[in-house]
């Protein structure tokens, strides 16, 4: 296999993020994917192209999606000879449809591909129950109308509820806001640590807004030109007044509606290329991905479900000789505001670097205006698979201002995962 190439990100691609149930309520994955890849093939020139690889992703998806990668490809102006491919890692499943590109483009095996996702909560799939499902597919293999009519005896009309998509973390039966606030109270982060994070994220999204960093990342679809989840006038006082969402009995509930991510529909999609193929079109790049890496944790057993990050970032560092501080701005997808205030306190405990990671020192502290400097998860809103296409694009983007530097990505996911990744300039 030949050496590994640079693979140069040149731009992103998201439309307006937004609450469940509002615009997007009956648009679906497909008709957010199409979207968003035809304003990206509209943006680069890239009607007819073919080019190496469409990988996109869903983790709220219908049986119909079975390819949502080559269908949505198929209508987006792109050439019918465009393979695709669909991938999932709950919240990090573009992250890793931006890396299967990457490492395609580094490897010589193609030079250009998409990679980005979209997620819907609000056009879910719905199923028959169990016991429902089991009578209609005896049903569908007895060979007599006798034996078919014998599949329904007994039938009760309580068979006819649906089952909706779970929520809730399989091996624990706990959802990831209960996993969440349990970190939080392991690590001692406090009700209104996490509101100031909630209320920074909303002003600095909307800062970005209004000096037009987003005219050329965000296309309008459905009326919507902004992500319809940003409150630019919330305050602390208003945050104060909610109750807990998750731990509602106890008194010691700290997470709210406002500090974590509202359910939320939208679609993300990322170019990337070899240097090669950019110049020879006129594209310059914005930035480079330059590593990736993914952990997990033993959340069943004890660890906090969002803690991967904290294992995969210092394992990434190790490989490339860099250090926590080695970075110019740090994109940490807000879950929920305790989850990026664990991983930044975890980072600084002597405890957890020494006997959890094995490091011989903390990884240390970050400055905080550095994190998320144009807003995250918590304003922006978070499609489960659209959110590392978002933040990919949103990071070089910002190098590109800058002139150049080096971004660190994190982003926690279900399943107790973490994908993070390297993007330079």
């Amino acid at each position: 296999m030949p050496a590994a190439r640079p693979v140069a990100i040149l731009g992103g691609v998201r439309i307006p993020f937004c609450r469940q149930n509002t615009a997007y309520a009956d648009v679906g994955n497909l008709g957010m994917s199409v979207r968003t890849l035809g304003a990206l093939v509209e943006r680069f020139g890239l009607h007819g192209q073919q080019l190496g690889e469409v990988a996109m992703g869903a983790v709220i998806k219908h049986s119909s999606d079975w390819n949502l990668g080559r269908e949505a490809a198929l209508s987006s102006g792109l050439s019918p000879l465009t393979p695709g491919i669909t991938l999932q890692r709950a919240c990090g499943t573009s992250l890793d449809s931006i890396v299967t590109i990457a490492n395609k483009i580094a490897a010589g095996q193609i030079e250009s591909g998409i990679g980005g996702g979209s997620d819907t909560t609000s056009d879910v799939p719905i199923v028959y129950g169990r016991k429902l499902r089991a009578r209609l597919l005896a049903a569908n293999r007895a060979k007599t109308t006798k034996d078919k009519i014998a599949a329904f005896k007994g039938f009760k009309f309580a068979e006819l509820k649906p089952d909706f998509p779970g929520v809730a973390e399989p091996r624990t039966g706990k959802s990831m806001g209960d996993h969440c606030e349990d970190m939080a109270k392991q690590w001692n982060i406090a009700r209104d640590s996490q509101d100031e994070w909630a209320v920074s994220s909303h002003r600095k999204l909307a800062a970005a807004y209004e000096r037009g960093f987003f005219a050329d990342l965000i296309a309008p679809f459905r009326g919507v030109e902004r992500d319809n989840i940003l409150r630019p006038d919330t305050t602390l006082e208003k945050l104060a007044t909610l109750k807990p969402a998750f731990d509602k009995v106890s008194g010691r509930g700290t997470l709210t509606a406002a500090n974590s991510t509202p359910l939320t529909d939208g679609a993300a999609a990322v170019l990337l290329a070899s240097q090669e193929w950019a110049r020879s079109r006129g594209h310059e790049p914005l930035a480079y991905l330059k590593d990736a890496h993914v952990a997990a944790v033993d959340f069943v057993h004890g660890e906090g479900l969002l803690m991967a990050p904290t294992v995969a970032v210092p394992e990434m560092l190790k490989r490339n000789g860099l250090t926590l501080q080695d970075f110019d701005l740090y994109e940490i997808h807000e879950a929920f505001a305790a989850q990026v205030l664990c991983t930044l306190r975890a980072w600084e405990s002597e405890d957890y670097c020494r006997n959890r990671l094995g490091l011989d020192a903390p990884l240390g502290r970050i400055d905080p205006e550095k994190i998320n400097p144009v807003g995250s998860s918590l304003a922006t809103g978070h499609p489960f698979a659209a959110t590392g296409a978002r933040v990919v694009a949103t990071a070089a983007k910002q190098l590109e201002e800058r002139g150049g530097g080096r971004a660190l990505i994190s982003i926690c996911t279900a399943g107790g995962m973490g994908v993070v990744a390297i993007v330079e300039r």
